[in-house]
């Protein structure tokens, strides 16, 4: 059975969606998953299921999530193995740069192309961004809560859904899953 990681977009942020992790918890226990345990208060779901699809593993969570709380909240869900790849092709840490201002926003698929290029970058200076498939890369030298470029931003641009994690949580989603 394998492990996956759910991430959940904009729970427990500024007093909104608020959900106890203890309840988050029994609630995807109800759902199915097992061997659920939760990472910090913005939704971080560690979990084993026999389901290999990932939208449906994501849409069920979702679904369970607006019976249990009646609240919608987008969730995007990725394998262990994939935070593995997540953490090894980082350009920005192969550039020397501070991991501290390092972030990562999965995209619940890959954008397409012509958004991605009408994203003039060199007006955001000295942020930055790295599309790699589903997944961005993104460095901002002022930390995130200043960031001109944040998660809103790149939905919007991207038209893709999306949920953005620090460095040191990527890391530690990693750590857990592979426990």
């Amino acid at each position: 059975m394998a492990k996956y990681i759910a991430m959940l977009r904009g729970i427990n942020v500024s007093g909104q969606k608020l959900i106890k992790m203890a309840d988050l918890r029994e609630s995807m226990t109800r759902l199915g998953l097992e061997n659920v345990a939760t990472y910090v208060q913005s939704g971080n779901i560690l979990f084993n299921t026999q389901e290999t699809d990932l939208r449906v593993i994501s849409e069920r969570i979702s679904s369970q999530i607006k019976k249990d709380f009646t609240f919608d909240v987008p969730c995007i869900v990725r394998s262990a193995e994939y935070f593995k790849k997540v953490l090894t092709n980082n350009d920005f840490l192969q550039q020397g740069r501070d991991e501290k201002r390092c972030y990562v926003t999965f995209l619940e698929e890959e954008p397409d192309p012509m958004h991605v290029q009408k994203i003039d970058s060199q007006q955001y200076a000295p942020e930055e961004f790295i599309i790699k498939g589903d997944l961005l890369y993104f460095y901002s030298p002022d930390g995130y809560g200043k960031a001109k470029m944040n998660n809103n931003f790149f939905e919007q641009k991207l038209r893709v859904k999306a949920t953005t994690r620090n460095w040191n949580s990527v890391n530690k989603l990693y750590e857990l899953a592979t426990q």
